[in-house]
């Protein structure tokens, strides 16, 4: 592959969080996707979903996945709707978890055409799915393991390699590089979501060998993550009100690692006797509880932090799974005060959407979001204070207590990736502020051209570069 160049396409994740999509051109004509994401949130975003796509899917070669979040993997099953046959490259973790988010994203998506034709919602007569479940069945057979730390021919004459990015079970940071003489010009790394230094259940992340082109996530570019006296501390006090005036807890929380997360710190909890060890906590999710099930297959214990490892790192005795449809209502009105954890984790769909529109009118129960909540979504709206919320073509009243607990973000904070990027050997020449709201995209640029001196661009929709 000698005098060949790369290109690099902007087609999601560019000021925003949402429908990350890098299309890697090798010489003009080979043509790597890294991620394919679903863009969510506002109906702009959602809109960008049934465009046709900028290049024939067919004439993708390949896809790469840093991880199993459906903002980096939901599209797929609409890529290969339209054409697109080649392998998806991504670690045994995030094949065994993109199956489960797969699968569910796909019974929802005709769930909800069939709720909008039924309710008259919707602005067209027949709603249609973005894709359905056997585009989904017709995706997973393309899906092949990669494994950490070994090199990999994506194509002929480009190589690639992955490491850990610590976000969640199986996410990776991925360097790919021409097979030529000068690796490091001729390379170029994806950051994926990168995790904390330390993350509360998985191995921590790594820093990738140096490339002069990186790619880097900045949805916290902008701030600092808390570092409180007592973790957790509003979070508990909520639960031990709540309780105390006969109302429930509901906690949207994204079932993929956030719910582990979650579960993982109640327990702590509880057996500090922060919160009482009595509260039934219901995991009222599908895909979570399946999720959990990945999370527990000693076959991926090398994922996991080294302080479980060998013993169950979630032993809770009042936890409970509902996974029938019948399970589920019955949780809207439950027979004490109860923790409802339920997927999606901004709201943006799926059961919890069913809780939130039984459980927001009454003053007594709380809502708890874990995690960043991106523009457009009910859990935005509801941070923000909305005061009504709508939900299946209907406003329903906001009077149950509402919470944002930030300190369970596993995503790196602005300092957390100034210092993987100053880890780098060698440094990078140019980087790209990628996967975030605009002032957390421009404000990392500007804090990597200031503290290492790197040429820092936030890139547009659609954008091309030589690289």
């Amino acid at each position: 592959m000698a005098n060949q160049h790369l290109s690099l396409t902007f087609l999601g994740g560019t000021q925003t969080v949402t429908g990350s999509k890098f299309l890697l051109t090798v010489g003009g004509r080979r043509r790597v996707l890294v991620d394919c994401g679903l863009f969510q949130g506002q109906k702009e975003l959602r809109e960008m979903n049934w465009e046709r796509f900028p290049t024939d899917p067919a004439n993708i070669d390949a896809v790469v996945l840093t991880h199993a979040h459906m903002d980096h993997c939901g599209y797929l099953p609409a890529l290969v709707k339209h054409g697109f046959r080649g392998p998806v490259y991504a670690t045994e973790g995030t094949r065994r978890l993109a199956e489960i988010v797969l699968r569910d994203a796909g019974h929802l998506q005709e769930s909800e055409a069939e709720d909008a034709r039924r309710g008259g919602y919707s602005r067209h007569a027949e709603p249609q799915p973005l894709y359905t479940e056997q585009d989904v069945e017709d995706t997973l057979p393309l899906f092949r393991s990669v494994e950490y730390h070994r090199d990999f021919e994506l194509l002929d004459g480009l190589r690639m390699r992955l490491w850990r990015a610590g976000h969640i079970l199986g996410s990776a940071s991925i360097r790919m590089w021409l097979d030529e003489a000068d690796p490091e010009e001729n390379a170029i790394v994806f950051s994926g979501d990168l995790g904390r230094h330390h993350h509360p259940v998985l191995a921590d992340r790594e820093v990738p060998a140096g490339a002069s082109t990186v790619v880097i996530e900045s949805t916290y570019g902008d701030r600092e993550h808390p570092e409180p006296d007592v973790a957790h501390e509003e979070f508990g006090d909520l639960i031990n009100r709540t309780v105390a005036r006969g109302g429930n807890v509901l906690i949207p929380a994204f079932a993929v690692d956030r719910t582990e997360v979650v579960l993982l710190t109640l327990q702590q909890m509880m057996e500090s006797g922060r919160i009482s060890a009595d509260i039934p906590i219901f995991v009222n999710s599908p895909m979570g509880l399946a999720a959990l099930d990945v999370y527990r297959d000693p076959a991926l214990a090398y994922e996991i932090g080294s302080e479980f490892r060998g013993r169950p790192f979630i032993k809770l005795p009042t936890l409970r799974e509902a996974r029938s449809k019948e399970d589920s209502i019955a949780l809207n009105r439950p027979a004490q005060p109860s923790i409802i954890i339920s997927a999606s984790g901004m709201a943006a769909g799926g059961r919890v959407v069913h809780h939130l529109e039984h459980m927001l009118p009454d003053p007594n129960n709380a809502v708890v979001f874990t995690g960043f909540q991106s523009t457009g979504t009910r859990g935005r709206a509801l941070v923000d204070g909305a005061s009504e919320l709508k939900m299946y073509g209907k406003y329903v009243p906001v009077r149950a207590e509402v919470l944002q607990d930030n300190e369970f973000s596993v995503h790196a904070d602005g300092s957390d990736l100034i210092d993987w990027l100053a880890e780098m050997t060698p440094r990078p020449s140019s980087v790209y502020c990628v996967h975030g709201e605009p002032d957390s995209a421009y404000a990392l640029a500007r804090r990597i051209r200031k503290q290492l001196g790197i040429v820092a661009v936030v890139p547009s929709h659609g954008e091309v570069v030589r690289l």
